[in-house]
């Protein structure tokens, strides 16, 4: 017995340290930056970015993958040593390498092989290994069996994201956009917008907006290749999709046990040509590149701006800003690419310049659009 409490005690002892080494460099990070973007043709609607890109490991996935170490720790799950692994298309993988080598664990990713080279390269710096699979429905299983033949943890972010998280408070996503937005013109979000990857950050979002009482609507948004939007329509937790989503980070082929739709007051699905457009168009009012899922979010956004300025309201709109593009030059920055794919957007990111430009959606893009809730046409 006091073998075994000695070990206890060493064990106690290691967790201890990791969640202290966490929160250590949780403290010598800032927040991220709440970033106005103009839109001439709605003069009473403002719309914000939140720049995720700046965080350590360089997107919105790096607030998960702390939330999953620390529940995991905090439940038991990991003890010095531990191989952790987890099914990810990039930007979680690369910020749970980071806290992996930060307790000095060994980490594995398990990804699709069509994800960018820059990804597995990112992860790789952080010391993590990559472990690629054709069949993009076969990264939980095969994530499950690298974890259990080393002994580890398969963190399972797609289960885990929406529990992990302390969507009360404490430093949350949704916490910080309403301190940042304090001194603004409408301070009140009329409307957050955010993407759908696990589900996860919706979730944080539209409990912390019941909590808090505000007055403001949550609204999810899809990718071309992805279940969300038809499970949010139809409530067919049995959907799958043979095909993986071509923006990375967001987008599932089969329903995901984080994603909460009943926290979402509506949800657009938005083709991968206009998301690639929108990232395109706003890449280039920033100065700067930035991924696939921003556009795919600037889309729903636009919806949500488009609303309140034909009803004559005012108000604020605010988005995510999940990553820079600098991960994504051999897939959606590359001509070649875009071209393979049926994805040049010459003509979209015409159309979404309008419609910043001039506040007027375009037909060619509300007739591909879907749009269901307090979007519902």
């Amino acid at each position: 017995m006091n073998f075994l409490r000695r070990t206890d005690d060493r064990h106690r002892a290691w967790v201890r340290e990791a969640v202290r080494r966490i929160e250590a460099d949780f403290q010598r990070s800032s927040d991220t930056h709440l970033i106005a973007l103009p839109l001439p043709g709605m003069p009473g609607v403002d719309l914000y970015l939140k720049d995720e890109s700046s965080h350590p490991t360089g997107s919105l996935k790096h607030r998960l993958a702390r939330s999953l170490f620390l529940h995991a720790l905090c439940n038991g799950w990991l003890h010095a040593g531990s191989t952790v692994v987890e099914a990810s298309s990039g930007s979680t993988a690369i910020s749970e390498a980071y806290f992996a080598r930060l307790l000095g664990l060994p980490f594995i990713a398990v990804m699709p092989a069509t994800t960018g080279r820059e990804k597995i390269a990112a992860i790789e710096f952080q010391g993590g290994r990559c472990h690629l699979v054709d069949d993009p429905r076969a990264i939980y299983g095969e994530s499950q069996r690298l974890a259990d033949e080393a002994g580890g943890r398969f963190l399972d972010q797609f289960t885990f994201a929406e529990r992990a998280t302390d969507w009360r408070a404490n430093n949350n996503i949704a916490e910080s956009i309403y301190a940042q937005m304090r001194r603004e013109r409408h301070p009140c979000p009329a409307w957050l917008v955010a993407s759908a990857g696990t589900g996860g950050t919706l979730a944080t979002l539209g409990r912390y907006v019941h909590y808090c009482r505000h007055d403001t609507r949550v609204c999810g948004v899809d990718a071309e290749r992805s279940v969300f939007f038809d499970f949010y329509l139809g409530g067919d937790a049995a959907l799958t999709m043979a095909e993986g989503s071509r923006i990375e980070g967001i987008g599932r082929p089969r329903v995901e046990a984080s994603f909460v739709p009943d926290v979402l007051d509506a949800m657009a699905k938005v083709p991968d040509v206009w998301s690639l457009a929108a990232m395109h168009v706003l890449s280039r009012r920033l100065g700067r590149p930035v991924g696939g899922s921003t556009g795919t979010n600037l889309m729903a956004a636009l919806l949500c701006a488009q609303q309140l300025h034909d009803a004559g309201q005012g108000g604020s709109v605010v988005t995510l800003l999940c990553d820079g593009g600098e991960r994504y030059r051999n897939t959606c920055f590359d001509d070649a690419w875009q071209r393979a794919q049926g994805l040049a957007s010459a003509a979209e990111q015409g159309a979404v310049t309008r419609w910043i430009e001039q506040g007027r959606a375009p037909r060619e893009a509300l007739a591909v659009l879907r749009m269901a809730g307090a979007l519902a046409p």
